[in-house]
């Protein structure tokens, strides 16, 4: 084994550098970033996120990336006559960041990043669901570190027995919310970060 990088041709070591620095927001759709615009109106029968939910996240630098995401956070969708999400609101709680890093988890919670001393929140708020055909183009509010921008993207919906489910992957760009650190000279980071939703919501009691 530990002859194994003499072995390897310059071709090989050159398509396994290319795998390593690959940027996964390229394999996600961009979402569509605008002014904040007005909440959609919540009529409908209210559902409430359940447990086991998650809300996760991928960052990357040249060098490679990070898997994180929220351990707490609450909100619920309200549903139409025909089934479909109308509206809805998702609060997450800053504090419960998580990565797999210890010290990279700390760092994110710091002023480089989400500021979570001064906005230990941050707030998803529906303002337009459209259906397509494959499934639904989502639009909202997204309200972290301070600032509010309409995020639009893909997700998908489906019925669980009395459940709900929605999940959505996109990427977002970083300094659209003030996030601007540009991590070392030699392993900076990418301005893309993935979004991955996986959400189960019941209606509320």
């Amino acid at each position: 084994m530990k002859h194994l990088v003499t072995t390897l041709t310059p071709a090989a070591l050159a398509a396994f550098a290319l795998v390593s620095c690959e940027n996964p927001a390229d394999k996600t759709t961009d979402a569509t970033v605008k002014d904040a615009a007005p909440a959609a109106a919540t009529n409908g029968t209210r559902y409430v996120i359940a447990d086991g939910s998650t809300i996760t996240f991928v960052g990357s630098k040249v060098t490679g990336s990070h898997d994180g995401g929220f351990k707490d956070f609450d909100g619920f969708f309200t549903v139409g006559p025909d089934g479909d999400v109308t509206g809805g609101t998702i609060t997450i709680d800053m504090n419960s960041t998580w990565t797999d890093t210890d010290k990279l988890t700390e760092h994110l919670k710091s002023g480089d990043f989400f500021l979570v001393g001064t906005h230990p929140e941050s707030k998803f708020t529906i303002t337009g669901v459209e259906k397509t055909g494959t499934g639904y183009e989502v639009s909202g509010n997204l309200l972290m570190r301070g600032v509010e921008k309409n995020v639009t993207f893909p997700a998908t919906g489906s019925k669980d027995g009395d459940a709900i489910k929605v999940q959505a992957e996109f990427d977002i760009n970083r300094k659209d919310w003030g996030i601007v650190y540009a991590g070392k000279a030699d392993d900076l980071i990418r301005d893309e970060v993935v979004i991955r939703f996986d959400l189960t919501a019941e209606p509320e009691a």
